[in-house]
């Protein structure tokens, strides 16, 4: 029962909190701004709109290559067909039930393609941690990038950069304890929590084994490339953004990949981050939240129409238990 009940709150509580960050946004904005924002909207050029869109899908398409990469050491390549429509069916899922999306893709590679549940959710988890990592990297360059604006902004704010260092070497501490811990007790927690951290760790370093790893951080490193570029093309579907230099925009996209996660598919607090992120640059409340909710809008759409779409074809286009899954 207690079990049941936190699935529910996991899949429920996402959604609420979304919804909520809307009706927020919505009543803390006048008419007369709600009106401009909703014409940055509309008025959008559909011509940058479909670039990011089409950017967006190369994303996904170069996703269902990387992920044979991974597939083909344990004996399996799935046709690129059956892995688009998996990977498309697995985000739409993820909007509805958070992390769900994830196994959703096992569960159609091992029904059409005949890779065991096991191998193939294996395989999912060594590429979040991979992403994991390249997300890292962003926020890395991004802060390396806009050091001086960041720490002018915090000191507008009264955030002096002691108080910033203080809260890095808190946090680092905390960290230290924490890894000393997990390494060091015998505690089943900690000791579940040293197995997961090594399994992630040995899912990593595993592509600098395989035979074919510099084709998937090839791969890797242009589906990230995809991820910035559709972000950074909606920027002249909105006059004040247009000008916006790649080292602004990393910030925001940052911002804006944190709150995908928060939320699920970053409903109602993605258009938000966006918009506080851009302000750091002077970008006006209308500016952002209309630069956000193009952004939001143009990607799930995409997401809704075309997984959708895969769950529907899916059954027709490939057919279960295929034989030649495995080479």
């Amino acid at each position: 029962m207690k079990n049941k009940l936190l699935k529910v709150l996991k899949t429920i509580v996402p959604i609420a909190f979304g919804f909520f960050l809307i009706a927020y946004t919505y009543t803390h904005t006048s008419p007369t701004d709600r009106q401009l924002i909703y014409q940055n909207i509309s008025q959008a050029h559909p011509f940058w709109v479909g670039l990011s869109l089409l950017i967006g899908l190369l994303s996904h398409i170069s996703r269902a290559v990387r992920w044979n990469y991974l597939l083909k050491p344990l004996g399996y390549k799935p046709a690129l067909k059956s892995n688009v429509l998996v990977i498309l069916m697995g985000y739409f899922a993820n909007l509805g039930i958070p992390r769900s999306g994830e196994i959703l893709r096992a569960t159609a590679l091992s029904t059409y393609e005949k890779v065991p549940f096991q191998k193939g959710f294996g395989t999912i988890i060594t590429e979040r941690v991979i992403d994991l990592f390249m997300l890292l990297l962003v926020v890395g360059l991004s802060l390396l990038l806009q050091t001086e604006v960041l720490l002018s902004f915090f000191e507008e704010k009264n955030i002096s950069w002691i108080k910033l260092a203080g809260i890095g070497l808190g946090l680092a501490t905390i960290g230290s304890v924490f890894l000393w811990l997990v390494y060091n007790s015998s505690h089943p927690l900690f000791t579940k929590i040293k197995a997961l951290v090594g399994d992630l760790f040995t899912g990593v370093f595993s592509v600098f084994k395989m035979k074919q790893k510099w084709a998937f951080i090839g791969h890797t490193i242009f589906i990230w490339a995809c991820y910035v570029g559709m972000f950074w093309v909606i920027k002249f579907t909105v006059a004040e953004t247009a000008t916006l230099g790649a080292d602004a925009l990393l910030v925001a996209f940052v911002a804006g990949a944190f709150a995908m996660s928060a939320t699920n598919g970053g409903i109602g607090l993605y258009p938000i981050a966006i918009q506080k992120s851009l302000a750091i640059f002077g970008i006006s409340a209308i500016s952002g939240n209309a630069f956000g909710w193009i952004m939001w809008i143009s990607q799930t759409a995409l997401v809704v129409v075309l997984g959708g779409i895969s769950f529907l074809i899916i059954p027709f286009i490939c057919k279960k238990n295929k034989s030649h899954g495995q080479t």
